[in-house]
């Protein structure tokens, strides 16, 4: 009895198994099944499957995509065009699958009743396998928010939401991509900047770090320098722009005055962009890249309009944020050299106070200079050599006082350094503070100065 009743909970247990793998199935199919009150598709293609794309506006000339061999689309009427993939890729995706509010009529015998004898607006899709697909778009309905549509091949009358027609309405002038320099960040070489005072050329040095090469070699202030990348990148056609600002803005343009004038070299070659800014405070710029003057941003002409001083590095030490494996400080006839053994801070065989280097770490990157004097160093004060990047950096700076300032260099280059007092002064009173490491430190109640 016991083995027939195993047997039976077995085939029970077998079959209920079954029963949920069958309903868990279920349930996925009706997943991916439309909803039953859902409105019918318009449109269902694959995106990729979409080929070229004419919007055909009442009374504007015929707009024409077209997707090149490389899978990305250009603009080839009313003139070629570069197109701006952003702006297309959702235009091509709301295309594709284009949904419909609700179903009008199954089979309309006289389409005027909707604007769809004449439609004001016509969008025509050929695929790649040949195969058209021309929608209609008629009259808004008269409750407003959605317009009548169909298919030129399916006899249904559907409705199609107004933000659904916005993103298929759109100009040569949507579509187009509005950058003025096209040049890859990634592989960008040399930058050139004629603003305030001389040109200024930008260049990358072995270590792949930018460096001033123009007027003459110059340590570079890496961050400064991308943001003036970032503006370049950003300097776009004002997309509020109308056909008459358009014809405007090259008299605008030949009244301002020239803001700066910027060369861009990537792999590709030079590009070039102008900018100017009128008396009423609006640039404009013109580009080698695309025909014609545009207003930009503000955010851009005022990012472009920089000198030499802005894009110089002030940081007296470049070992930034990596850790320094040796400090060595000579001022006067003192000397204090501190180097790292594995996590340990040492001076002359004695383990420092960890708190108090750090403190002295921290003055050291942050010393930077007010302004860059032609001259005035004298005999060093102090000297200071900082060796990082496991051993492959060596900095060494030499710092002499003039009068209530102090002059800094660093050793081999020929740039000088004004630093406030306050701030050397400082930095002598932290290295000072360094302390040998004891219980009570080692504890967490070292001093930190500064």
């Amino acid at each position: 009895m016991k083995v027939r009743g195993l047997l039976i909970a077995a085939i029970v247990l077998v079959g209920l198994t079954g029963l949920l793998y069958w309903s868990n199935q279920r349930e996925k199919a009706k997943e991916n099944e439309p909803a039953p009150d859902a409105p019918p598709k318009i449109i269902n293609v694959k995106k990729d499957d979409l080929a070229r794309i004419e919007i055909n506006k009442e009374g504007e000339k015929p707009v024409v995509l077209e997707k090149s061999d490389d899978g990305k689309w250009k603009i080839t009427a009313p003139e070629p065009l570069r197109a701006d993939e952003s702006t297309v890729d959702s235009l091509v995706s709301t295309l594709a699958d284009l949904d419909s509010n609700r179903l009008i009529e199954e089979n309309a015998a006289d389409l005027a009743p909707f604007g769809l004898d004449k439609p004001k607006l016509t969008v025509v899709a050929k695929l790649e396998d040949g195969k058209e697909l021309k929608l209609l778009v008629g009259d808004e309905t008269p409750t407003g928010g959605n317009y009548f549509v169909k298919l030129a091949s399916d006899p249904r009358v559907f409705t199609l939401a107004s933000w659904n027609k916005t993103s298929l309405e759109k100009s040569a002038w949507d579509l187009r991509d509005k950058r003025l320099l096209t040049f890859d960040s990634d592989k960008l070489t040399r930058v050139e900047l004629t603003a305030k005072g001389p040109t200024i050329e930008i260049g990358k040095n072995a270590q792949n770090e930018w460096q001033i090469v123009k007027p003459k070699p110059m340590r570079a202030d890496g961050g400064n320098v991308e943001q003036l990348i970032s503006r370049l990148r950003d300097a776009k056609m004002d997309s509020s722009m109308s056909g008459k600002d358009l014809g405007e803005a090259k008299k605008k343009f030949a009244r301002a005055k020239r803001v700066a004038l910027v060369r861009v070299t990537d792999a590709a070659g030079t590009q070039e962009l102008e900018v100017r800014k009128t008396s009423g405070g609006d640039y404009y710029a013109r580009s080698n890249v695309v025909e014609g003057v545009y207003k930009i941003s503000s955010w851009v002409g005022e990012g472009l309009d920089k000198g030499l001083d802005d894009l110089r590095n002030k940081k007296l030490f470049d070992f930034g944020w990596n850790e320094p494996t040796r400090i060595e400080i000579h001022e006067g006839d003192k000397t204090a050299v501190y180097e790292k053994q594995d996590d340990k801070w040492m001076r002359e065989g004695k383990e420092m106070d960890s708190v108090t280097v750090r403190a002295l770490i921290d003055e050291l990157r942050d010393l930077s200079a007010e302004s860059f004097p032609e001259s005035g160093f004298t005999e060093p004060e102090i000297e200071v050599t900082v060796v990082s990047d496991s051993g492959k950096r060596t900095e060494k700076v030499l710092i002499s006082k003039n009068g209530d300032r102090y002059i800094a260099k660093r050793e081999g280059e020929p740039s000088l350094y004004a630093l406030k007092a306050v701030d050397v002064d400082r930095l002598k009173a932290v290295a000072e503070d360094v302390k040998e490491k004891t219980e009570e430190s080692g504890k967490g109640g070292g001093k930190k100065s500064g």
